[in-house]
């Protein structure tokens, strides 16, 4: 029986915080520490079950008795925050990651993901018997860690999961084919797990692979009646594999919200398990819908938990404020940790800095804050919270730049960021100057913060004279049935050209190189790129603009000539430049301090951790 103090759980979310040893480091505690002051539970990120199964080289490990001391000190700072731990116990399989030397790959199959990877070994008896020994193992050293519960990965396309699923499992044995042969396996190592260690277990689940020949939810809901009759504590209802359809698996924003609720509840009213549901759990007034409609069973938040530490809380009225909204973007979460960089997020600058105490200003200073796009309100929340008196110039709609990006398909979740930072900036009681401020109107501060942001860089192409820039997605209406021809292949030119599609425009990317979205989130740029593909836009990459004449435009690529003709519509999208201007004029006469675009090009991401990282120093 799993016992908490209340229905939330914080969901496995690899952190890459380790330093190749497998080791609990400080950066885990601190991280941790800060995600378990309101939830009932915290499952930390999968454990390895062997050095040798790794999906990340900075991995936590729970691979033998050296490991417990760090363990124990992980579960110390879970059990602090009033929280109880769950071990996340998971075998890769054919996902372990091929980039790290000596790692070994085994499945249910010998055939490689379809997606990439390392060709894996078809287990034989022997091999699953070395499986079943690791998980045994790895549940006796969590029990001897201070855990007070244990979550068995069979879903997500790992290893069990690759025995589960009916696309993968090519097997002819006992161990294939049906349902009852291919779920024999993963039964296998749950009944030995639960015959060794007295611990509550759960067990995740996908519910659906989403992918035609996969696990579909009929399978799901015979597993778990199999997982009820050996008395599971719960059974965590997600989606996707890791393989094969990475968006579900992450609840990235360009899929739907809600279908992995559908699934948890279906499991339950059919089996009678409890269930544990997951899936974008990220508002107040959606969890408490959840809290009702799951009632007696758990309620799973991973990211939502990493862009706000007390999401929860405030969920529970324990704590007042906006909640800093998850985007679902995947932007910090997963690409800091596919960087090497650790996990981040766009909207919580703090996320990954959790060692760093910030601190009171010892000298109060009267700051003012030029410029109100998302480093300009960050830089001016930062230093408000430091004990500075701050004014926040700004002439145009706060949010700058970055209320263009919920304008594109599937991005709608982004427009959840700007009224955060309006609530928080007013809540602050920060002044707000409507005046596009010059130098001798900050002279007189103690400190100028810049924030002006970036202006489109426009290339020097003969004839261009009539163009549009990523302002056109800010249209009451965008162009319809249109031939447009858009200059710069990167993020801004691929948000543009999913936008106009869907008005019946034929759309032509150019770009100098090959590499179209480039600067993009890894699974939005996937996705992007086949809405493009499938909707027919011409790509034409190493291609240089020479000029413009009327509707044809003239351009090389690769060495060749090549003509576009009878184009209605020219979109620039070739980078941004820095707008410092402010700060050159100012010239000494006050201390000054450039944040986010105007110091450097970047991100959201970048702009906001910029601020935060400059102001809490000032």
């Amino acid at each position: 029986m799993l016992d908490l103090r209340n229905p939330y759980i914080f969901a496995p979310i690899k952190t890459g915080y380790g330093g190749g040893n497998g080791e609990v480091t400080p950066r885990h505690l601190a991280y941790y520490r800060k995600r378990s002051r309101h939830v009932g539970a915290v499952i930390p990120e999968p454990f390895y079950l062997a050095s040798e199964l790794r999906e990340l080289p900075t991995q936590m490990g729970i691979d033998g008795e050296s490991k417990i001391p760090g363990l124990r000190n992980l579960t110390d700072e879970i059990h602090g925050g009033g929280a109880m731990a769950i071990a996340h116990l998971n075998h890769p399989g054919r996902m372990a990651n091929p980039k790290i030397p000596g790692n070994v790959f085994l499945s249910a199959t010998d055939r490689a993901c379809e997606t990439g990877g390392e060709p894996p070994t078809r287990m034989g008896k022997p091999e699953m018997e070395e499986v079943v020994d690791l998980f045994v193992a790895a549940a006796r050293t969590a029990a001897d860690s201070g855990f007070d519960a244990l979550e068995l990965q069979l879903g997500h396309g790992y290893l069990l999961g690759q025995f589960l699923s009916p696309m993968v499992n090519d097997r002819d044995d006992d161990f294939g084919g049906d349902f009852t042969g291919r779920s024999r396996f993963p039964l296998q190592v749950v009944d030995a797990v639960r015959q060794e260690v007295d611990l509550p277990l759960l067990v995740r689940v996908s519910g659906a692979e989403m992918i035609k020949g996969g696990i579909e939810i009929e399978e799901s809901v015979a597993l778990a009646r199999e997982l009820k009759s050996r008395d599971v504590a719960a059974v965590h209802v997600s989606a996707g594999t890791v393989c094969s359809t990475p968006p579900w698996f992450f609840q990235h924003m360009f899929v739907p919200v809600g279908k992995t609720w559908d699934m948890a509840e279906r499991i339950h009213r059919e089996t009678g398990v409890r269930v544990v549901a997951v899936g974008r759990i990220s508002d107040i007034a959606t969890a408490r819908q959840l809290e009702n409609r799951f009632a007696g069973g758990f309620l799973a938040v991973g990211r939502a938990l990493v862009a706000d530490p007390d999401f929860v809380g405030k969920v529970l009225g324990q704590l007042e404020g906006p909640v800093r909204p998850c985007l679902a973007c995947a932007e910090g979460c997963l690409g800091g940790v596919k960087s090497g960089r650790g996990l981040q997020c766009l909207v919580n600058p703090e996320v990954g800095h959790e060692l760093v105490i910030v601190k009171s200003a010892k000298t109060r200073r009267r700051v003012a804050v030029v410029g109100g796009g998302l480093a300009g309100m960050q830089a001016s929340i930062t230093l408000n919270d430091r004990g500075h008196k701050v004014d926040l110039f700004e002439t145009e709609r706060l949010g700058g730049q970055f209320n263009l990006a919920p304008l594109t398909p599937h991005k709608h979740s982004m427009e959840r960021l700007v009224p955060f930072f309006l609530e928080e900036l007013e809540l602050r009681d920060i002044r707000l100057i409507d005046k596009r401020a010059v130098a001798s109107d900050v002279l007189g501060y103690d400190a100028v913060v810049v924030a002006t942001g970036s202006r489109p860089r426009v290339p020097p192409i003969p004839g261009l004279e009539e163009y549009r820039l990523a302002d056109i997605l800010a249209d009451e209406e965008l162009p319809r049935d249109q031939n447009v021809l858009i200059i710069g292949g990167g993020l801004i030119g691929v948000d543009i050209a999913t936008a106009l599609i869907p008005r019946g425009n034929r759309v032509t990317i150019v770009k100098r190189t090959t590499d179209f979205g480039e600067d993009m989130e890894l699974i939005a740029k996937k996705l992007s790129l086949k809405i493009m593909k499938d909707s027919g836009v011409r790509f034409s990459d190493r291609t240089h603009v020479q000029r413009v004449e009327g509707r044809t435009v003239y351009a090389w690529r690769n060495e060749q000539p090549v003509v576009f003709e009878n184009i209605n519509l020219i979109v620039v999208s070739t980078g941004m430049a820095s707008v410092d201007d402010l700060a050159h004029e100012l010239d000494g006469g006050v201390p000054v301090w450039l944040v986010g675009d105007a110091k450097q090009v970047g991100n959201a991401q970048d702009a906001i951790a910029d601020a935060y990282l400059t102001c809490r120093d000032i």
